[in-house]
């Protein structure tokens, strides 16, 4: 099968670019939000050296490189790496370089008095406050010093986990530029912050619910549609009291602001709420689905794992004219954003799509059948080892694909063990069903890596 491999950047601020070594190290407090430059003014670039300047740097793990990240020693890597099997047309591409992270989880520690809003220091648990990040949209900075003055104002306890005591643990900051009222040139500077605060307890009845409600009502009130600033597009609980390092717990609550978070990439408005996975660098992910267009082929039949809400496998259908889109993922919290999503497909979208709640590590070959295109977007570890047992069996010859197809078309239809029907069953199904006769097998790869490791792999 051969790979198609798209020139997404490498995650993060690796290639934030802003201004020269020469400029001011210590940074002026940040503007009004509707005030902040989002982009720097070209005759400002450095021509050779590009530095990230930010004044967390030094401490914060978020970032990685410093220094020259116009040309980042990842892509020199990259590009002897796929030289070395044989691939020499790689390209490099990038797009904001500043501000453009549009998702942000941070933890919440300190004390009331003096809350720290940030990411752990590499290698610890000690959380570094990062009020001016530099990869941050503005108005999630705006949004988290505003959350900082609550908690001193309503004598809100960040965690401590030592203790396992105190409110707030975490907040994730999800920033839309959806906004149709407004010129296109201006909707991304214009973006509204979802906030989700992660309480320290098992539900909103519990001791302290009444400082969660009045700091959802602090939030809103000073960011909300009704404030002089409206940055703030809603406001989320999420209530967790494991001692372990998941961030969220199972049970979630709408308190304030609009109920549906809405984007527009890859061609199609998308729905995310806010335990869905939602790519943390909008204008990036909108220009890697519309390059990853060009790769599938009209009317073409397209399996897409590791899907999350579905965004790329419907971007598809749309851009495309599919004739199948099956989308495959384990976490059944992205079950309603793809249903939203979907409901606002273009009408002329009339192929078979649907969504699985299954895991595609357990018989991964039975999800390729009846497919021309595989997209695989894994997290950071990269690619369950049975599915790439599963690719590696394929081969390209049409010969043993047609075999593979045939033994796998048996596999199927004597499969019996009951948790594995169920995850054939589609949970969201929207058309027809796909044709049981098609039993081809995908001939190109498309991978969507934010793993560099893991994929070299």
């Amino acid at each position: 099968m051969p790979p198609c491999l798209l020139s997404a950047r490498p995650p993060s601020p690796v290639i934030t670019c802003r201004v020269s070594l020469g400029a001011v190290r210590n940074p002026p407090p940040p503007a009004p939000p509707s005030s902040l430059p989002l982009d720097p003014p070209a005759a400002n670039l450095p021509s050779l050296t590009c530095a990230l300047q930010c004044p967390h740097f030094q401490s914060c793990s978020g970032c990685t490189h410093e220094f020259n990240l116009h040309r980042p020693i990842i892509v020199d890597e990259a590009t002897d790496f796929f030289k070395s099997i044989g691939l020499l047309d790689f390209t490099f591409d990038s797009c904001r370089l500043y501000g453009w992270r549009c998702r942000a989880k941070l933890a919440v520690r300190g004390t009331s008095t003096s809350p720290l809003i940030g990411l752990y220091q590499e290698g610890t648990h000690n959380v570094v406050d990062i009020p001016h990040c530099k990869a941050h949209h503005p108005r999630i900075n705006a949004a988290v010093e505003l959350l900082r003055q609550g908690i001193k104002e309503l004598n809100v306890e960040p965690y401590d986990e030592d203790d396992r005591t105190g409110d707030l643990r975490y907040v994730q900051m999800a920033v839309t530029t959806y906004n149709t009222s407004l010129p296109a040139s201006e909707r991304y500077r214009n973006g509204k912050v979802q906030i989700t605060l992660v309480w320290n307890s098992r539900n909103e009845k519990s001791p302290n619910s009444d400082k969660l409600e009045s700091l959802a009502e602090f939030l809103w009130r000073n960011g909300g549609s009704r404030s002089r600033e409206h940055y703030i597009h809603s406001v989320w609980a999420n209530f967790q009291t494991s001692t372990n390092n998941v961030i969220f717990g199972n049970r979630w609550r709408h308190l304030l602001g609009e109920t549906d978070f809405w984007e527009n990439v890859g061609g199609i408005d998308i729905s995310l709420a806010p335990s869905s996975f939602g790519q943390a660098n909008t204008r990036a992910f909108d220009i890697l689905l519309r390059k990853l267009q060009k790769y599938v082929p009209y009317g073409a039949s397209v399996t897409d794992l590791y899907a999350g809400a579905g965004v790329i496998g419907l971007s598809l259908a749309a851009a495309r004219k599919c004739r199948s889109v099956k989308c495959v993922e384990i976490n059944k919290e992205s079950q309603l954003s793809f249903e939203k999503t979907v409901s606002r497909l273009p009408k002329s979208v009339d192929g078979n799509i649907s969504w699985h709640n299954a895991d595609n590590s357990i018989e991964p070959l039975s999800w390729l059948v009846g497919s021309d295109v595989l997209v695989v977007d894994p997290p950071r570890k990269g690619l369950d080892s049975s599915l790439v047992h599963a690719l590696q069996s394929i081969g390209s010859a049409e010969r043993k694909a047609k075999s593979l197809s045939e033994s796998s078309s048996s596999m199927v239809k004597e499969e019996k063990r009951p948790w594995i029907l169920r995850a054939k069953e589609a949970s969201v199904q929207i058309g027809s069903k796909t044709n049981s006769e098609n039993q081809s097998l995908p001939q190109t790869l498309i991978y969507i890596s934010c793993g560099w490791e893991s994929f070299k792999e």
